[in-house]
């Protein structure tokens, strides 16, 4: 197992986890420059996540909403919206580690992208959502 450390990583302050009718969650997240690379979620089942999006970037998210720790938790894979304002730049599963403490190394796993929708109403109605939280500070502007 190869060890990675993270040059960058950057506290995503606002972003919105979304469960759909199978039980499926999404995670929308502002966008980043590049395509993910083995991309895993490591999340502490209490009020934190880290996505480990690729070798030098992580994204910390904080202050997860206490009702949707337990979907979180059971989760085998999430998937992960990125967006541009309104847009959605791209979508792609990643898997969810459950882990005592979240640390910055990690292993490296395989995800596959998915089609990317043309904006976020899309998205949602597509994915079928039932249920939205949204975590962190406060909601962002756009």
């Amino acid at each position: 197992m190869e060890t990675q450390y993270y040059t960058l990583i950057e506290k995503q302050d606002f972003y919105e986890i979304i469960e759909n009718k199978y039980g499926e969650l999404a995670i929308f997240i502002d966008a980043r420059d590049g395509s993910p690379q083995n991309p895993v979620l490591e999340f502490d089942g209490k009020h934190s996540a880290l996505l480990k999006r690729d070798a030098r970037l992580a994204v910390k998210l904080d202050n997860i909403n206490e009702e949707s720790v337990e979907p979180l938790a059971e989760a085998e894979f999430v998937m992960i919206v990125e967006l541009k304002g309104k847009t959605v730049e791209r979508v792609y599963a990643v898997p969810v580690d459950n882990v005592e403490d979240i640390v910055f190394e990690g292993r490296q796993t395989r995800a596959d992208e998915l089609v990317k929708a043309k904006t976020k109403e899309e998205l949602l109605e597509s994915f079928g959502a039932i249920h939205c939280w949204v975590g962190g500070m406060s909601e962002k502007e756009d």
